[in-house]
């Protein structure tokens, strides 16, 4: 009888100790394939001392805005380690999948004084990234390059139109996807990447304006060091990058880098031009931009010198 009794105490004991399922399950599920990630760090850790960090900045737009540009500029500061390729950890569902482990291993080698930095353009403009962002740092530093929308739409257009023509494969004029049956077509993909109080609004829910440093893409093309200097201080970076390390080169029409003593332009994919356009339907364009420019203003409390 006293065994019973004991089976029986015990038996209750255990069921106490069985924790309840989570109510989070993404977000449970994605660390625990992450595994335990200070263990990750110190597997990823180099015998010199430098391991692979999580970034503690992430530029996430907006595509065909600069971003390219601006990190390569932010490169030249000796303290920013920045990963080559756009990691798309965020946004793809089959990345996305594979936890912050995986994420980590994506990243450089950096050492402990040392800011990592990722780049994913399509970040800005996706739904369900400010969240996931926000569940890996609340507290991570955000820059966001932007230019002018009209010019941004073009810019998007000539990057497809390229790649199809080195592809050799018939691409429509700009025309055929801005208009339809006479009127702008709205439903245009690129149109609503530059609605940027749309895709603002989504991060602003996530993060405090003050974790969001806007890069003016404009001002970068015409005078980038200026530009650069508003981001170390954002960055809370010593002032490292100099004039010096700036150079217009005349026959890109653009600034190229100059980096002890080594010069060096972006890709010729970089600065192409864009195709010519109507000037009625150019109008419409602007005009189309004019009231979300305007929302997007007093959302982040500052104007540009968009048409």
């Amino acid at each position: 009888m006293a065994a019973l009794l004991l089976g029986a105490v015990l038996l209750v004991a255990q069921s106490q100790l069985v924790p309840s399922r989570p109510a989070e399950l993404g977000q449970q599920e994605l660390l625990r394939k992450a595994g335990t990630l200070q263990d990750d760090i110190r597997e990823g850790a180099a015998p010199n001392g430098s391991a692979q960090q999580l970034p503690q900045t992430i530029i996430i737009g907006v595509r065909k805005g600069g971003t390219r540009a601006l990190l390569e500029m932010l490169s030249l500061h000796p303290d920013v380690a920045a990963a080559e390729n756009e990691v798309h950890f965020f946004d793809w569902e089959e990345h996305y999948s594979h936890g912050l482990g995986w994420y980590l291993s994506q990243m450089p080698f950096s050492w402990p004084h040392q800011l990592t930095v990722e780049k994913t353009p399509a970040y800005f403009t996706s739904p369900k990234v400010p969240e996931r962002v926000h569940n890996m740092n609340p507290s991570i530093q955000l820059l966001l390059i932007l230019r002018d929308p009209s010019e941004r739409v073009l810019s998007d257009y000539t990057q497809v139109f390229y790649n199809h023509m080195q592809k050799r494969k018939p691409y429509p004029s700009i025309e055929e996807f801005l208009v339809r049956d006479g009127r702008l077509n709205v439903d245009y993909k690129a149109l609503n990447r530059s609605l940027y109080h749309v895709h603002m609004q989504n991060w602003l829910r996530f993060f405090p304006l003050r974790h969001i440093h806007i890069v003016d893409g404009d001002r970068l093309i015409r005078d980038p060091f200026p530009e650069i200097q508003k981001v170390e201080r954002f960055l809370k970076l010593s002032p490292q990058i100099n004039a010096s390390n700036f150079y217009f080169n005349k026959t890109k029409g653009f600034y190229c880098l100059r980096d002890s003593g080594r010069d060096r332009c972006l890709h010729e994919s970089k600065g192409r031009a864009h195709p010519q356009v109507d000037p009625k339907l150019l109008n419409k364009l602007h005009e189309y931009f004019h009231e979300p420019n305007k929302k997007f203003f007093e959302l982040v409390g500052r104007t540009f010198d968009w048409h």
